[in-house]
């Protein structure tokens, strides 16, 4: 780590020790609670080479990471087929459809989380899962990791007047749990998610779970960790604790 990348993330880590005392942890769901993005990955890239998409060569993952990971069925339906957006429309349920039917054996919850949900429930935070994913699929991303039960509330970008990256489902997130922004802090994997947490206005923790660093810090997170168990992490919640 060079000394300015150094400072920029003492300063980030200082920001997140701001929002003492703490009230909520907001989440988004796939790469940030599990590493599902290479199961989206398999079934857009399956799946729009049987239709023969870009002459029947499959996407890349860069291609992947850089139009599709984070963003709303809705953007990737006019991304995909921006001239018929009907078709792109129905293309994403069925992928959706596909992928449900592959994450349901083969989701694992990203390295820590266990440990980061048993500091939140212990300090009695409230928290909430928040995203672009249509609800089948967030419902069964958080019971297949055995988080049914953990958040008190799930918002997703659908059912908010707009999706991620606008900050409206994060904003909603507040409201609804009755927390303050400056008492509440994010954790999101891809650039819509994080652009999102940031212009709500609070501390945003980025996950470098698939998506590059320096795509990812585009879209200023407060600083980027590689997963729950990340020593980044737990000084900033060490600080927290003394707010207790």
């Amino acid at each position: 780590m060079t000394i300015s990348s150094a400072n920029d993330t003492s300063e980030g880590i200082r920001a997140l020790e701001k929002i003492a005392p703490i009230e909520a942890v907001l989440f988004d769901i796939d790469g940030t609670l599990c590493d599902s993005d290479p199961l989206h990955y398999d079934a857009f890239r399956v799946m729009l080479q049987e239709i023969g998409f870009n002459g029947g060569v499959p996407i890349t993952e860069e291609y992947f990471i850089r139009n599709i990971a984070g963003k709303h069925n809705d953007d990737i339906a006019a991304i995909l087929f921006p001239n018929d957006v009907q078709r792109g429309l129905k293309f994403t349920e069925d992928k959706e459809a596909m992928f449900r039917r592959i994450a349901k054996d083969k989701l694992e919850p990203i390295k820590g989380l266990r440990k980061l949900t048993a500091w939140i429930e212990n300090h009695g935070l409230k928290r909430a899962a928040v995203s672009n994913a249509p609800r089948p699929n967030a419902e069964l991303m958080l019971s297949v990791l055995g988080l049914s039960d953990f958040f008190h509330a799930v918002i997703l970008g659908s059912e908010c007047t707009r999706a991620k990256p606008a900050p409206d489902p994060y904003l909603k997130a507040l409201e609804v749990l009755k927390v303050s922004k400056e008492h509440t802090c994010v954790f999101e994997d891809s650039v819509s998610g994080i652009q999102a947490g940031v212009a709500a206005g609070m501390p945003t923790i980025g996950l470098t779970t698939r998506n590059p660093s320096d795509l990812l810090m585009q879209a200023k997170p407060s600083f980027l960790i590689k997963d729950y168990e990340d020593p980044k992490l737990w000084a900033a919640l060490d600080e927290l604790d003394k707010s207790f």
